[in-house]
């Protein structure tokens, strides 16, 4: 009979990349996965110091994941916050983009030094029942990401055929994207970057033009950049600054970003290979975020500048002015404007002629179309890893865009564009919502020796990073406590239901939070040789190494949840 009973021996094998005989650790037995996938070459060079074609051999896997940080969610974020609270929002983007881009550094060093991207991490470390929570709440994530992607899509195709496609149509056409991006797909996957950097100049494009027509003041920008604080603001102004953290730091783009640093021809057995991968995977991310971030900033800027402290009966006046067949949507009262995205696009159409509403639809297209692509690759990494299950990826793309039609489907034909666009707004705070299981994760197993060797977090990073999760775990407690004392307080079905998830939510992120303050002990500390951590909440590599070898060439047949069965 196998005797698993854990010696004291388990607990104190510290691991190191420089051991003749290394011991099976994430970081040697578990990354000889079998990979199919295709690979980038990286190009020796015999200069030292900095290299351009390494650089451009690297450059892929950020400006794939920069591409969630413009998705319609985002853009119709950034004119809302523009609108409620002019400039004064703007260090908040700016913020947000910064945590955005260390939890992202995160994300591609772990998917660089192990192998493994973050949801075959969580396969590996988490309990079952956590596990699946997690899992569960990701695939929230990618279909609530997915829905805004079909609204803004729908809007653009709206605006662009002058309202001869209807809405629900236009939710319909969106299927087509499976078909485009498992196209694509077959080109290879350096054409396939070539694409989604061609959208990013689409968007920069479109979304500069606009800013060029509007002007915004440039000081007032840059006070609004460097001034942490929104004086004279409304609670509204608060909720819109929760709306950009859920919008800007995506779930689901953590797990992607861990996923597609894998497609880099990396020599995992050598130290210099993997400082060298993670430095310049972390100077194309910064180029792709910063990218990202100047698109953003135009957009808030250029609706600062527009809509700021305009009512209904302003806009109106301007579009009857110039004659706009659009200018119904707007009420003759004098409530300050509601803006969406497709109010915004007729705004821009009624103040700077019917080109600057098509330019502007034409950017929030290529925004649906790319993130459409991305979160298909994360919803791939998500189903594989989490589930140890691999579906094809028409399979999948298939199922949650049909998951994400459904409902966009139904509000689009029984409802009017504007209940259509609102749902953005709950998306964001869904996304918000979910952030904890990825920080959380990708906090521990980055911060945990024996899977990272020496490439373990520093204090630093784990102070600013837990601080970072510490702060989005406090924003959304008050956010569901306030939307539910708003909402829900009249509906006791509603109310049970919200109390008993939030019951849930919290024990989860005091699991995870757990199993992260134990994935930085030493073998040897009590806690984590506690009988009780060691059953229910891990971290299980350092118990036994044995174990984990096994899993590095076939599934552990004692699992008991789910069959490696490829679909």
């Amino acid at each position: 009979m196998h005797d698993d009973r854990i010696t004291m021996s388990d607990y104190c094998l510290v691991p190191t990349m420089d051991e003749s005989h290394p011991r099976p650790t994430e970081t040697t037995g578990l990354s000889r996965k079998v990979e199919q996938e295709e690979k980038v070459h990286i190009p020796e060079s015999s200069q030292t110091g900095f290299s351009f074609r390494k650089l451009w051999a690297f450059t892929g896997p950020g400006f794939l994941m920069s591409i969630a940080y413009l998705d319609p969610g985002n853009i119709e974020s950034d004119l809302q916050s523009g609108t409620t609270a002019r400039y004064k929002l703007l260090w908040v983007l700016m913020s947000a983009t910064i945590l955005g881009l260390v939890m992202q550094r995160l994300s591609a060093r772990l998917g660089v030094v192990t192998g493994l991207h973050l949801a075959d991490m969580c396969y590996r470390q988490y309990r079952k029942a956590p596990r699946l929570f997690v899992w569960l709440m990701m695939e929230v994530a990618i279909i609530g990401s997915d829905m805004q992607e079909v609204i803004g899509t729908s809007i653009a195709i709206y605006l662009l055929s002058n309202k001869m496609i209807p809405l629900w149509i236009g939710v319909l056409i969106t299927v087509i994207d499976t078909l485009s991006f498992l196209m694509l797909d077959k080109y290879g996957l350096r054409k396939l970057e070539l694409v989604f950097g061609l959208f990013i100049v689409i968007m920069a494009l479109s979304f500069g033009y606009e800013f060029a027509i509007v002007q915004p003041d440039i000081k007032d920008m840059a006070k609004g950049l460097v001034t942490p604080w929104c004086s004279n603001c409304q609670e509204s102004a608060l909720l819109q600054a929760v709306g950009i953290i859920g919008a800007i730091i995506m779930p689901h783009n953590l797990y992607l970003h861990s996923g597609l640093v894998k497609s880099r021809e990396v020599d995992r057995t050598k130290k210099d290979k993997l400082r060298e991968a993670n430095y310049y995977f972390f100077i194309e991310s910064s180029v792709a975020l910063f990218v990202s971030f100047v698109i953003n900033v135009c957009v808030v800027s250029v609706f600062a500048h527009g809509l700021y402290n305009k009512t209904n009966s302003d806009v109106l006046d301007i579009c009857t002015k110039n004659n706009n067949t659009y200018s119904d949507i707007f009420q003759n009262n004098t409530e300050l404007v509601e803006v969406d995205i497709y109010k915004g696009g007729v705004f821009l159409g009624c103040q700077f002629g019917i080109g600057a509403m098509y330019i502007w639809a034409i950017g929030i297209l290529a925004a649906g179309q790319s993130s459409t692509m991305t979160g298909c690759y994360a919803g791939q990494f998500v189903m594989e890893g989490f589930l140890n299950l691999q579906w094809s990826r028409w399979k999948r793309v298939g199922f949650t865009r049909l998951v994400a039609i459904a409902p966009t489907f139904y509000v689009a034909f029984f409802s009017n564009i504007n209940d259509l666009t609102g749902m953005n707004d709950l998306l964001n705070a869904v996304m918000s919502l979910q952030l904890p299981f990825a920080t959380l994760p990708v906090i521990a197993f980055t911060s945990n020796p024996r899977i990272m060797g020496e490439f373990t977090n520093g204090l630093g990073n784990i102070l600013i990073t837990i601080i970072l999760s510490a702060i989005i775990i406090s924003i959304n407690i008050y956010f569901v406590i306030h939307h539910t004392i708003t909402n829900f307080t009249y509906n006791l079905t509603l109310l049970i239901g919200v109390i008993t998830y939030s019951t849930i939510y919290l024990l989860m992120c005091a699991y995870l939070t757990l199993h992260l303050v134990i994935s930085m002990l030493d073998d040897c500390s009590v806690l984590r040789r506690n009988p009780f951590v060691i059953k229910f909440i891990g971290p299980q590599i350092g118990n036994t190494f044995s174990k984990h070898q096994q899993t590095n060439y076939s599934p552990p047949s004692s699992q008991d949840d789910v069959t490696n069965i490829k679909l």
